[in-house]
């Protein structure tokens, strides 16, 4: 059963030693296992003999032999550890490595997700505003709208709700949809609606205030909507009559600076109250002036003794008289005063040479106005003082004027032509007129002052 291997003859042979015979053993002796063994220990002794002496002379001795077969021994077992140990490392990093990858993944997907939850979000929005607007355009039919819708995303759909409108089935019974309104077609529909309603309105009273909302009219009781409209009435009636005034106030101006002063004051004799209306009209456009020629020529006669006798001659309300100390006489064509002379300025009751300062304050109105500088030198005393206040727009040239003056008996004292609604001279008497009653004196035409419509 057991057969000697060829190697087994080649070690004693290799040791220097004779050829092992094999001697015929006996049946019990080769039968036992102690036998066997200690066969295979001498060939195993052997074998390593022979492999020692076979080595080079030039490796060291038997002990650096032994530390030299377990370093032998020891490098594999170190180079698989570090081996190992790579490798472990390796799979730890490669496992950090999916996790990173897994978080950052996870990450991106949930921002993706997020995403498209607010694009979602946005598109349900502005698809609900577009399912409100077209909601006349909505099909009758589900499935229709469902597979007219395109699926490839929520833009698509966005896109094919705005821009392609779902056809309607020609077999389906459904009526057709209303064209939708464009902005203008819905302005003209609502202003012919309002039209519409207002022709069966009751008519509403006129020059109402804009101001008022019809619902307070509607809200208010029957008692407040009277005492408003009687107070619209009353305005309206008021602003007609203020219209009407204006109006004549211009024709009574015109009437006075275009004729002469008897007509005037046949005009004011037959209509007393077109004086007081004249008066009133006046007296508002004067009021718009930055300064009263009446007050201009108070405050200069205040400078005056007390004891000197005025003449006013167009007096009107007699404010001159009222802001003085001095003795007045006032006259004027109709009297607003008791203290007013009714007469005509060409002719007054007084003596020659009677008094010491004239006054025609915006009173050389009419066309003879010759007539009225002449009396005034008439009743004033030698050296008396003229004062004229007039409206500067009616003056073409004003030296022409005051050469005009000096003609009938003056001498210009002093003139202020600073203001810019009148001019205000002063004249000294120096004697009786230089010229005929029949000469002409081209200066004394002043222009009308006519007022213009507002």
């Amino acid at each position: 059963m057991f057969e000697e291997p060829e190697w087994a003859e080649a070690a004693p042979a290799a040791l220097g030693l004779g050829p092992v015979t094999s001697q015929p053993r006996p049946a019990a002796a080769s039968q036992s296992k102690g036998s066997k063994h200690r066969q295979l220990l001498a060939t195993l002794r052997a074998l390593e003999a022979a492999s020692l002496s076979q080595q080079p002379s030039s490796l060291p001795s038997s002990d650096s032999e032994e530390e030299e077969v377990e370093r032998i021994k020891k490098r594999p077992k170190k180079a698989s550890f570090a081996s190992a140990s790579a490798e472990v490392g390796e799979r730890r990093k490669k496992k950090c490595q999916k996790q990173s990858l897994s978080a950052s993944e996870e990450r991106e997907v949930e921002r993706k997700k997020c995403h498209k939850q607010t694009l979602l979000g946005s598109d349900s929005a502005e698809g609900e505003k577009e399912k409100r607007k077209h909601q006349k355009h909505v099909p009758s039919n589900p499935a229709q709208h469902l597979d007219s819708v395109d699926h490839s995303g929520p833009k698509a759909w966005k896109s094919s709700t705005t821009n392609d409108p779902p056809k309607p089935n020609p077999g389906s019974t459904s009526p057709k949809p209303l064209h939708t309104l464009s902005r203008r077609q819905w302005r003209n529909r609502q202003k012919n609606k309002r039209r519409h309603k207002n022709k069966f309105r009751p008519p509403q009273v006129p020059d109402q205030t804009p101001a008022q909302a019809p619902t307070e009219e509607t809200d208010m009781p029957p008692s407040h909507r009277l005492v408003s409209y009687e107070a619209r009435a009353g305005a309206l009636r008021t602003r007609m009559a203020q219209r009407l005034d204006g109006a004549r106030f211009r024709y009574l101006n015109e009437q006075l600076y275009s004729g002469p002063s008897s007509a005037a004051q046949r005009l004011f004799q037959e209509d007393p109250e077109a004086f007081l209306l004249y008066h009133r009209g006046f007296q508002s456009q004067v009021k718009k002036w930055p300064q009263q020629p009446v007050d201009r020529i108070a405050k200069d006669l205040r400078q005056q003794p007390a004891s000197l006798v005025v003449a006013d001659f167009g007096c009107g309300d007699c404010r001159l008289a009222s802001s003085i100390r001095n003795p007045v006489h006032c006259f004027d064509l109709a009297s607003l005063d008791p203290r007013v002379t009714v007469c005509d300025m060409a002719q007054v009751p007084l003596e020659d040479e009677s008094v010491d300062v004239a006054v025609f304050c915006l009173s050389l109105m009419g066309t003879n106005i010759r007539d009225f500088l002449e009396e005034a030198n008439r009743v004033l005393k030698p050296g008396g003082l003229l004062k004229v206040a007039e409206v500067s727009s009616r003056f073409e040239d004003v030296r022409v004027f005051l050469g005009a003056v000096s003609k009938l008996g003056f001498k210009v004292i002093s003139k202020d032509l600073t203001n810019s609604h009148f001019f205000l001279f002063d004249f000294q008497k120096t004697g009786p007129p230089r010229v005929g009653p029949k000469a002409q004196l081209s200066g004394l035409k002043l222009q009308p002052c006519l007022y213009k419509r507002r």
